[in-house]
């Protein structure tokens, strides 16, 4: 195996914290506010990235001097790096939710397992929500991810990096199978990508998120930290920092303007996001640049040696502040920066009376002192902690029996009427879809007095009118009038009064549906010549929307259909503000779209929801339908 023929002692790179910085910063800010940086779930390929290059750096130093792998030390160090911590957040937060959030209880034991034996991953992918599904019963554990996969590179790398030098013997023939691995890697999550139903596979799945772990596994077999030159001539030096500006500032680019549920992102963007992380890495690794130098203060120090605490405690805090402050979207700012000081303040109790005893404790005399009752007061971590870390053992075994295999949606009196208004619009949907030329037969009526109106609406309709506040010249409108309505849950919840008030009117609403879902049910009602030329998306509920999103459900319905698209009152949601904002810019610009402003309508208006603060109740679900056909009705009068 080719190596330099001097060897340095191992050095710490304080640069490796910015860059932890940077990656835990894009990962915190795109959970706390994902509308303002759609892509910061990119920090996560930096992480990847650092961890197969100083891993395999280690491990090929020592290969290299002709030295075993240390396996006993090595798995010792990893678990008691890694698992003290993630104990310690499984067993709080399956403290808490057994406590004070029971709702969340479904499928506990699973979760708690798997993530104990590092397969947490390939769990979500069968049993998970979608990474990008903020809405919908969204999982304080959802995160945890990430950490199976570097669980499973822990276990396997040593052997599969032995095997390597073992038969490849050169470092660059090395690298330049890892690369190649990277690339297959990277191919595969392009390949099994074929819409929004395969992004929880490539999302989670070891294999197409391995590129990130093999490029920085094949950077260090031709970058060694301890071979670099660190008197470089000044063009080396300024080539390396251009690099590294470069590299920096094109991730800082992909973190505002690559989105998690664009195609683009599993067919090459993740991929390039990665090559970009690892010649950052590989600038500030090398002692003659000045980047790590740039990335070295106390600030980042700070966060860079707690960034592994703060990625594990930052879904349970918004998770369960945001099930406590119904109203987060009002001051969306505010309420992130609490949730950001209470991360940072769990992480630091947990840096100092978890992490740190814990990883420095020699757990030789502490199984000798288990076995030895008398002398369990010598136990490094006793008193105050032990006991708070007990009664919440106690409480997570309580939680473990109690839990229910599945999550199971919880279960009121909108939620009962969402289920059977679902199954009332489907059956309604069969009798107007086997009216081929329903949705496109229906004529607007010449604008009429009420007076003359209403002596041609006959006695049901009337009583329409009268439930819905509609005048009788509006009612009529709407009984000659064809819409076809897409959305998700809320417009499920209102698909009786619209079909109802409409004379021909296609509901296709799911609960959960996704903006980016809309593009493929369009065409689809297109190509079964049910869509009207009005259409109504309520959709904006379950995650931000981003420009090209809207655009692509424009570009889906047409510019010969009218669209009126109803905007979100999702308090509990910091992007409730800049979906609406968004929504509203659309509006103004665009000849063919019409903004229903549900939420100004209802915003000082408790009474019209049902328990989540979302979903409108009877009351809430009139007030939504007279809007709709008053609006709809307005615009057709044009």
């Amino acid at each position: 195996m080719q190596a330099a023929s001097t060897s340095a002692p191992r050095r710490y790179i304080t640069g490796i914290d910015g860059l932890r910085t940077f990656a835990v910063l894009g990962v915190i800010l795109y959970h706390l506010l994902p509308a303002a940086l759609p892509g910061g779930f990119l920090g996560v390929p930096i992480f990847l990235g650092l961890t197969g290059y100083l891993v395999t750096d280690s491990f090929l130093n020592q290969l290299g001097k002709n030295q075993p792998l240390a396996l006993r030390q090595f798995y010792g160090r990893r678990l008691k790096r890694l698992y003290p911590a993630l104990v310690t957040m499984l067993v709080v937060t399956s403290a808490y939710i057994t406590l004070f959030a029971r709702q969340l209880l479904g499928g506990l034991r699973a979760v708690i397992l798997t993530n104990l034996t590092y397969v947490y991953n390939w769990f979500e992918i069968g049993h998970g929500q979608s990474y990008f599904d903020r809405f919908n019963g969204e999982s304080p554990f959802t995160h945890l991810w990430t950490l199976s996969i570097e669980g499973q590179f822990y276990l396997l790398w040593p052997v599969i990096i032995w095997l390597l030098v073992r038969f490849l013997k050169k470092r660059s023939r090395i690298a330049g199978v890892l690369l190649g691995l990277a690339v297959v890697s990277a191919v595969m999550m392009g390949v099994l990508y074929h819409g929004d139903d395969s992004i929880n596979r490539v999302y989670y799945g070891t294999d197409t998120r391995a590129f990130s772990l093999l490029l920085g596994a094949s950077l260090a077999a031709v970058w060694p930290s301890r071979h670099l030159n660190p008197t470089l001539q000044p063009e080396g030096r300024r080539l390396l920092n251009i690099v590294g500006s470069v590299s920096m500032i094109v991730m800082f680019a992909m973190y505002w303007w690559l989105s998690g549920t664009d195609a683009g992102t599993y067919r090459g963007g993740m991929f390039i996001f990665a090559i970009f992380a690892t010649l950052m890495i590989a600038v500030i690794v090398h002692p003659g640049a000045s980047w790590n130098k740039w990335l070295s203060n106390p600030v980042f120090s700070w966060i860079g040696k707690r960034s592994y605490g703060i990625y594990l405690y930052q879904f349970p805090v918004m998770v369960f502040y945001e099930l406590k402050v119904v109203n987060v979207a009002r001051h969306s700012f505010f309420n992130a920066l609490v949730e950001l000081a209470i991360i940072l303040i769990l992480t630091e109790l947990s840096y100092h009376f978890v992490e740190e005893p814990l990883a420095h404790t020699n757990w030789t005399a502490v199984w000798q002192t288990l076995r030895q009752p008398r002398t369990w007061q010598t136990m490094p971590v006793r008193s105050v902690t032990g006991g708070i870390l007990a009664v919440m053992t106690l409480a997570t075994l309580v939680g473990f029996v109690q839990a229910p295999a599945k999550a199971t949606a919880p279960t009121n009196s909108v939620t009962k009427h969402i289920n059977a208004a679902s199954k009332r619009a489907a059956a309604r949907n069969k009798k107007i879809a086997a009216q081929k030329t329903a949705l496109t037969a229906s004529t607007r009526q010449e604008k009429q007095t009420n007076t003359a109106a209403n002596k041609q609406l006959n006695d049901q309709q009337r009583k329409l009118g009268q439930q819905f506040g509609l005048q009788p010249s509006v009612t009529l409108a709407a009984q000659h009038s064809s819409l076809t309505a897409v959305g998700d849950s809320i417009l499920v919840d209102n698909a009786d009064n619209l079909q109802a008030v409409f004379g021909h009117a296609y509901v296709d609403a799911k609960v959960g549906r996704q903006v980016w879902d809309a593009p493929t049910v369009i065409a689809s009602l297109k190509k079964q010549h049910l869509l009207a030329s009005n259409v109504l998306i309520n959709l904006g509920t379950n995650a931000p929307l981003t420009q090209p999103q809207i655009d692509a459900v424009l570009k889906a319905i047409g510019p010969k259909h009218k669209v009126f698209w109803v905007n979100t009152m999702v308090p509990t949601k910091n992007w409730q503000n800049q979906v609406n904002a968004l929504l509203a810019v659309n509006a103004k610009q665009r000849k063919n779209m019409y903004l229903i402003d549900w939420f100004q309508l209802s915003q000082n208006q408790p009474g019209w929801f049902g328990p989540d603060h979302v979903h409108p109740n009877p009351t809430g679900s009139v007030a939504y339908t007279k809007l709709v056909v008053n609006d709809v009705v307005a615009a057709t009068d044009k």
